[in-house]
């Protein structure tokens, strides 16, 4: 008897993962009108070989942000979670006896960054209070910044879209701080609205006409417009539209410099708060090999900075991470040719079938970029049995409590226990990760929907995360 209901089991399972949608997808799915030849959907269970459900699993499908999965995965098990950037600092004093007098450092001070793609103006105060405390006042001389560890043209300069001001489509570089965006935080109290800088540099200026509106928040970008005047040193941006207090606060990133520009605004700001004195100009250019190192300093470990990329989809960490993976695994200057090469050696190499991969920039924000549900869901199942698992996983964003998916299935009884990744660009819509059952078993969930409607799509997602977690 026994034997008769284990195997009557294992017919049940191969024939559920050859089933059609739950019904409550499908149904959700109908009412968004999207029809189920455009959705691409895998479930398995983490300790099993066998999918439970399966449809148009091995269709080769834009993920949009869900590629960051692969890209991170990818960096966590070629680089470790150990892994740390450096940021160094330089100087061509030609003095013999020191390269400080009297608290001057007779020179070019010298940058040279290796794509740590979290440095931030906190990490820059860091490494430039380091050169005070050295006895560094002034700096006689040139800011020069060195990013020759990436290509000078990484990408082709392709963006994804003619937004050319939005932080999304800047470039990476060898050094960025702050991912070289221009935060701007809105908020209306007695019926004015306030615009200002999360980090103020003083070569922006605001120019806000906004006015106040009543009402529900709804769509506050759609509500609102800018105008950006840029020349060489200063950036001049208009905001015109209305904005509803209810909105609280909310925040528009923008890119007004290049990498370069905006680095050396950062560092003229900080080192004149930290008491420095600087009257030089920007160089952009190597190191001389004739340079003496002054300082180096670490960034926090890939286990800590892929909490940032996957939980809050940050689309300019990811691509520096594949450039990362290029430089580390192929060889500099990184270019995203080499990160692709290694990236698609490793998924081989991780016994993944690499049919019908596309991979362009590692950040999923791509028209291009394709893998099939089947792929990323056996990828999922891998990581988790993978010594990478704890800093993999905890990196996506926990259902209803944070990041992308923190407003997601708050009165659900799978509130708090699914890790899931979402991606959305118009088009594309896609959900995965590993959501836990009811009896506490776990399973990968992958679900793509490449339609018109794709935004719609979400209470078929939903839908099918509540389906994977009353699994019994």
């Amino acid at each position: 008897m026994k034997r008769f209901a284990l195997f009557f089991g294992l017919i049940l399972c191969c024939l559920q993962a050859q089933a059609e949608l739950p019904t409550p997808v499908a149904n959700a799915l109908k009412n968004a009108g999207v029809p189920q030849q455009n959705v691409s959907v895998y479930v398995q269970a983490v300790d099993s070989n066998i999918a439970i459900l399966k449809h148009n699993a091995d269709k080769s499908m834009n993920p949009a942000s869900v590629m960051k999965m692969v890209t991170t995965n990818a960096a966590l098990d070629l680089l470790t979670p150990a892994y740390r950037w450096k940021t160094e600092l330089y100087h061509d004093s030609k003095f013999q006896d020191g390269y400080i007098k009297n608290g001057v450092l007779n020179g070019n001070l010298m940058i040279k960054g290796y794509g740590d793609p979290s440095f931030k103006a906190q990490d820059f105060w860091r490494l430039l209070m380091s050169l005070r405390q050295a006895g560094v006042k002034k700096v006689d001389g040139d800011l020069i910044i060195d990013k020759t560890y990436f290509a000078d043209d990484v990408d082709n300069g392709i963006s994804f879209d003619d937004e050319k001001w939005r932080a999304y489509n800047a470039k990476p570089s060898a050094f960025s701080v702050n991912g070289r965006s221009t935060s701007f935080r809105f908020s209306a109290i007695d019926d004015v609205v306030n615009v200002n800088q999360e980090f103020e540099l003083p070569e922006v200026t605001i120019i806000n006409n906004m006015k106040t509106v009543k009402g529900d928040c709804g769509n506050w970008r759609g509500r609102m417009n800018y105008d950006v005047q840029t020349n060489t040193n200063t950036a001049v941006v208009t905001f015109n539209g209305v904005y509803a207090p209810d909105c609280g606060e909310r925040f528009l990133e923008l890119s007004l410099f290049d990498d370069a520009q905006y680095a050396f605004f950062t560092f003229k700001k900080i080192w004149r708060d930290l008491g420095g004195e600087f009257a030089g100009t920007l160089r952009r250019q190597p190191i001389p090999s004739t340079a003496h190192k002054l300082l180096e300093q670490s960034s926090e470990p890939l286990g800590s900075v892929v909490r940032d990329i996957n939980k809050w989809s940050n689309n300019l960490m990811a691509r520096q991470l594949l450039l990362t993976i290029a430089a580390e695994k192929v060889g500099t200057p990184a270019t995203v040719t080499k990160g692709v090469m290694a990236v698609k050696s490793w998924l081989l190499a991780s016994g993944l079938n690499g049919n019908g991969f596309v991979l362009e920039n590692g950040s999923g924000l791509s028209r291009v970029e394709r893998i099939s549900a089947e792929q990323l869901g056996k990828m999922l199942v891998r990581a988790y049995l993978s010594p990478v698992m704890p800093e993999f996983m905890s990196s996506m964003p926990i259902l209803s409590m944070d990041g992308t998916v923190k407003q997601r299935l708050q009165d659900s009884a799978s509130n708090g226990r699914a890790h899931l990744k979402t991606g959305s660009i118009n088009g594309v819509s896609a959900i995965a990760g590993y959501v836990l059952d009811a009896n506490g078993h776990r399973h990968v969930m992958v679900m793509l929907v490449n339609h018109a409607n794709a935004g719609a799509s979400r209470g078929a997602q939903d839908a099918l995360v509540e389906w994977v977690h009353q699994l019994p």
